[in-house]
């Protein structure tokens, strides 16, 4: 039987659909582990269903196969959905660790899992149960990990499909809820794993930090949305320099960055990675990464420069930024094809010592690797950079990226590559 208390969370509950934007009559697919913050999101969803501000409610439990005791765990999952008139499925995660911590691991699995399921069942919304205490813990995570503005802003309420309702309610209330309720939930031992960085915030950190200030978490929750609209701020400003910087995906124009105030333009380069290689890659690309991208921006504008980020290079080449993946399969160079009256003629790569008379030269010789310099041809085209030579004395007739030499009447035309056999399947 449910009181006030319950009464007021279930309303609590109602308003942030409204103000997150879950439509009336939503199909709603519920993370829910067995734990006790999940376990009060699905008996408020299930509450929901049955006064019918939702439509349908499907309680999904992911298994990420770590650990022993999650067949039990997750026929307690079934056996909710059961009591409350919803659905239920279990789910089995692929967890492929690679370079990320076990956790971001985890986490990229189990919401791999959510968005399929969501897809399948044509849901409107995944319901995830984190708290105003996950809050607090993820924002001093990003404190000691040294987390600029924008990480700092914590754990967004909604993001695509994905909604957070219970973000402004603190884990005591739940379990307070779940105890007048008669709801039993279910404990994961990885949770007090203090190998974990979580478990260490939430079990030595928090306790010591709530001892010194009993409000810390709201504190914490406060500075959050602070720098939650800071970082609107932010990303006004620096999608308006994204736009005016923006040369081609992931090239920008120095000049436009370097003028900028420095918050604003490492947001613009933050969103320039997004474009470039989804929102995970610039997760993994920190604070000080944007800071030393940003004074290479601002270094000198001679030559060209490059600096290895997670799994991203970035390169200084004279006034543009260029971004690429580090993975990023190379250019094939456009097929040359050599017509004139004096041939034959001979393709072959550059070479140090190299001379050529320009046609802005009018005949005067000079070094092909100081022409590549003044003409500003970045070192990484000019690196693989093709000459036409005629066969007879070996004089340069036409350089790749600087066109003909003086008096020159060989005709070159750039056809596309031929595509190279690939041995995939």
């Amino acid at each position: 039987m449910s009181g006030p208390a319950d009464r007021s969370l279930e309303q609590r509950f109602a308003r942030a659909l409204d103000r997150l934007g879950v439509p009336e009559r939503a199909r709603v697919v519920v993370g829910c582990s067995g734990g006790a913050d999940s376990v009060a999101l699905a008996d408020l969803a299930m509450s929901a269903a049955r006064r019918g501000r939702l439509a349908a409610v499907t309680l999904l439990y992911v298994d990420h196969g770590l650990r022993d005791g999650t067949a039990d765990e997750a026929a307690q999952v079934c056996a909710l959905a059961a009591g409350g008139g919803a659905e239920a499925q279990v789910e089995r995660a692929v967890v492929e660790q690679g370079g990320a911590s076990l956790e971001a691991a985890a986490r990229d699995a189990r919401y791999a899992v959510f968005a399929r399921v969501a897809e399948e069942l044509r849901a409107d919304r995944v319901l995830l149960a984190h708290t105003a205490t996950d809050q607090a813990e993820t924002v001093m995570m990003r404190v000691v990990r040294g987390s600029g503005v924008a990480g700092l802003a914590g754990i967004p309420a909604a993001r695509g499909r994905y909604v957070r309702p219970l973000l402004q309610i603190a884990r005591g209330e739940l379990e307070a809820y779940l105890s007048r309720c008669g709801l039993s939930h279910v404990t994961d031992p990885m949770n007090r794993d203090v190998r974990f960085t979580r478990s260490r915030v939430r079990h030595e950190l928090m306790p010591r930090l709530r001892g010194e200030n009993p409000l810390v978490d709201q504190a914490l929750c406060r500075l959050a949305a602070a720098a939650r609209e800071q970082r609107d701020v932010l990303d006004f400003a620096a999608a308006e320099l994204l736009a005016a910087a923006r040369i081609g995906p992931g090239v920008l124009a120095v000049a436009r960055l370097a003028g900028t105030p420095p918050a604003v333009a490492k947001r613009a380069i933050s969103l320039a990675i997004t474009e470039l290689d989804g929102a995970e890659q610039r997760h993994q690309v920190g604070a000080r990464h944007l800071q030393a991208v940003l004074e290479l921006v601002a270094g000198p504008q001679a030559g060209s420069r490059s600096l290895d980020l997670p799994g991203l290079r970035a390169t200084r080449e004279y006034d543009t930024l260029r971004l690429v993946r580090a993975a990023a399969a190379p250019d094939v160079p456009p097929a040359l094809v050599v017509e004139g009256p004096d041939g034959p003629y001979r393709i072959r790569p550059w070479a140090p010592g190299d001379r050529m008379r320009p046609v802005r030269l009018r005949g005067r010789s000079r070094k092909l690797s100081r022409l590549y310099v003044d003409a500003k041809v970045p070192r990484r085209l000019r690196e693989g950079a093709r000459v036409v030579v005629r066969a007879a004395d070996g004089a340069i007739l036409w350089a790749e990226h600087l066109g003909p030499a003086h008096g020159s009447r060989v005709q070159v035309t750039l056809t596309a590559p031929t595509p190279v056999a690939s041995n995939k399947c």
